[in-house]
Order: structure tokens, then sequence, then C-alpha cells
């Protein structure tokens, strides 16, 4: 079972000096805990062979893209500067995959570079079948079904935009014929945090749409695998909701005499629980009897999002001189340092509208506060530049102990550069 990433995977001590040496906010990566993820997916129980892409939009620095790269992973390319990313990062041509929102303007470009497709929409495989008539495409479906922690993270289902509704299939058909292309590949995803129970349902629907397009070699089946960032959630264990899946498979090519490929794209599983924020208490301030106290940190949605967003919950210690404090606890909420009063680290479990006190060591000014679990969608996604601060450094810590700077502290200048007098 994946765990939580918890304060004693780094020691205190450690966190200080890192902390001191390179200033905070700080993002810091834990090279050993990222191959432990990754050599979890890539025993993803398959039958006929199985491709790990990392969806590089939960944390896209060169540092992971490489090691994972090295490791044996594909990339899973959610935009067009993203594929620039990962291609400028090293990353081959053909080990990418495109499944975009918007097809980007350049994208006959990057399928001459050895970028595989998937349209995910009928106007996108229009426009892919209009620049490579006789070509070879992927399709993303919407299976009907999603599954997520809330709402924003569910991209499946009537009220999801993603991928072309399964009922259009006699559409999808006629562009194909059309245009002479051939789809090769079928792509799924239900949405981050899914239901276990769910996913494995939407495997066998993904498997009814391959029946339906004999040229299919790959199915991708996504990711959103479930993560526990704090002791009272429940992670996703792979093997346990995978081998269900590959049974699917052997059966599919007893029915059909078509061994298929397995795709999948974890990106949350790979990274959260691999990387934390380290900031420092920055300021204090109470409301009163019935009110709240509140400690005041140097990062806030700038640097880590997700609670003022989904009301995510991240386990939270703090930090004196090289310990982690003990003792005499007091309810705090943790406040980020925006101007913005939804800039809260301690929303109330998905509802990011409500407050919801830790109980933690009584903390002073200068003291660390130490933001597990941040290491998907919290330096890749965020408030970037809100109030103008700059984006925060970001370390890996080796396995050996050493500390490798992958990502300088922004320099404020950079932040009008491009303005035009």
């Amino acid at each position: 079972m994946e765990t939580s990433f918890q304060k004693n995977d780094f020691s205190a001590a450690a966190l200080t000096a890192v902390a001191n040496e390179y200033g905070t906010p700080l993002y810091v990566y834990s090279a050993q805990r990222l191959r432990e993820q990754a050599n979890a997916a890539l025993a993803f129980p398959n039958a006929f062979g199985l491709t790990v892409r990392y969806a590089m939009k939960a944390s896209p620095s060169r540092a992971i893209l490489r090691l994972f790269d090295g490791l044996g992973l594909h990339i899973d390319a959610s935009s067009g500067p993203e594929v620039r990313r990962a291609l400028k990062a090293g990353i081959a041509a053909e080990k990418i995959s495109l499944s975009s929102q918007e097809l980007p303007l350049d994208f006959a470009e990057l399928v001459q570079l050895g970028i595989k497709v998937n349209a995910c929409s009928l106007e996108q495989l229009r426009r892919f079948g209009e620049a490579f008539p006789g070509g070879e495409v992927g399709l993303r479906f919407n299976p009907g079904a999603g599954s997520g922690g809330n709402n924003r993270t569910n991209v499946g289902g009537p009220s999801s935009s993603f991928g072309i509704w399964h009922e259009f299939q006699d559409e999808v058909k006629s562009l194909l014929q059309s245009h002479r292309l051939t789809a090769v590949r079928i792509h799924t995803h239900i949405g981050s945090g899914s239901d276990p129970a769910v996913w494995q349902k939407v495997a066998g629907m993904s498997l009814d749409l391959v029946r339906n397009f004999p040229d299919i070699a790959h199915l991708n089946l996504g990711g959103g695998y479930k993560v526990a960032r704090v002791a009272d959630e429940n992670g996703t264990d792979l093997q346990v909701v995978g081998a269900p899946v590959k049974a699917l498979f052997e059966r599919f090519a007893e029915e059909t005499g078509r061994s298929l490929q397995l795709e999948i794209e974890p990106g949350t599983f790979l990274v959260a629980n691999a990387g934390a924020v380290l900031a420092r208490v920055q300021d204090s301030a109470a409301t009163g009897a019935g009110g709240y106290n509140f400690l005041k940190l140097d990062c806030g949605m700038t640097e880590i999002l997700r609670p003022s967003l989904y009301g995510s919950q991240h386990p939270i210690h703090l930090l004196r001189e090289g310990d982690w404090l003990k003792g005499n606890t007091k309810p705090y909420i943790i406040a980020g340092h925006c101007c913005e009063s939804g800039d809260i680290l301690t929303p109330a479990a998905g509802d990011p509208e409500l407050l919801q006190a830790r109980d933690l060591p009584q903390s002073q000014i200068g003291d660390l506060c130490f933001i597990g679990g941040s290491g998907a969608y919290c330096a890749g996604m965020a408030t970037k530049h809100y109030n103008s601060f700059p984006e925060a450094a970001e370390v890996m810590l080796e396995e050996d102990g050493s500390v490798r700077l992958i990502r300088r502290r922004q320099p404020l200048e950079q932040l009008w550069q491009n303005e035009v007098e």
C-alpha cells in the first residue's frame, strides 16, 4: 500500500540546513521516493505489455522528467508547451504522447518529430486528418462515466468536455474513413483521485470501445490513482486495482484474438508524496474569543494552491533549530502570504470555504513549517506571480544525502521583464 509522505522521510536537521542555504519557500523532493513510486508503477499488472507515461503536468521540472526517463517511463503531455518542455529536457520525441484540450498550432511539426497525438475532439480529429491523410492517430474518448476526489478533478461523464463522447463513434468512423486514417490507440481518463471500483468499471467500458475499432493496438486507461497524503486517507494499491484489469485484457484476447498493450498515466501517484514545501512562520494573528489563532507563512497559494482550490489536506509539521517541535499544542489556522482570504492551508476537508484548525505544537515567528504531500500539482500548478511573488526554488535530496538545486529562485526582475513601456 502506498503510504503518506511523513516528516520522518527527512531529518529535521537536513530540512533546516536546506532551508537556511536556499531560503524559503522551498520545494524539496526525495529522489529515493520518486524511484520507489516509479518502480511500483512499472510493476502494474498487465497481460501483453505495459507503457507507463508520467503525467508531467503534476510536476514538470527537468530533473524529475530526466529521473523518470532514466527509469524507463514515457511522458504524457497535456499541451504543446509541455511537449516542448519535455523535448528540451532531453526526452525522445517517440516517448511523448499528447492529449490536449487545445490542439497546438504547431501540432503538425510535433507529429513530424515523432510525437504521438490522441485526438480529444471531433474537431481535433478533423484537423489531424487534414494534416496527415492516411496517417495513424490515437482517439481519446469520454467513456460516459467519471470519478474524482471532487467535481473539479472529475474528467469523465456528461459534465466533462474531455474527450470524444462515447456515443459519437459513428462520427469518428466517418472522419477516419474520409481522411484514410487508422486509429491505433484509444485513451480514456476519468479523473484524479478516482474511486478504484469506478476505474475498473471504466476499463471494461473502454474495452467495449476498442471492439468497434479493429486496428487499435494500445489502450491507455489514464491515471488518477488515489494517494494518501494524511493518515485518514486510503491510497491505491496498484497491484490490487490492476489485477482485475489484467484479467479483462486476457478475456478480451480470448474473445477477439487481439492482445492489447496497456498504457497508464500516473502523475500524483508518482510525485505527490515525494515532495514537500518548506516555509517559515513570518507572523501570527488572533481573532479573540470564539475566533482563531493564525500562523502566517512566507508561502501560500503561490506555491501550493490545492487547499484553496479543492479543500485538500496536507500533513503539516513545525521545526525549530533543527528539531521537530513537540509538546503543548494549540489549534492553528495556517494562512498563506497572499492578500486573499482564500489563501488558507488548513481548510475543512473537501470544502475550501470552511476553516479547520490543526492542533500543532505552540509556534513562534521564525519556525519552519513542513507541508508534506506537495510533490504533485503544487510547483506545477499555482497562482504564479500573484501579489508579484517570484517562483520558489526547488531542490532534490539524493539517496546519498547530498542536495541538488534543480530550479533557482526566480529573480524579482523577471516579473516585469516582458512588460512594454
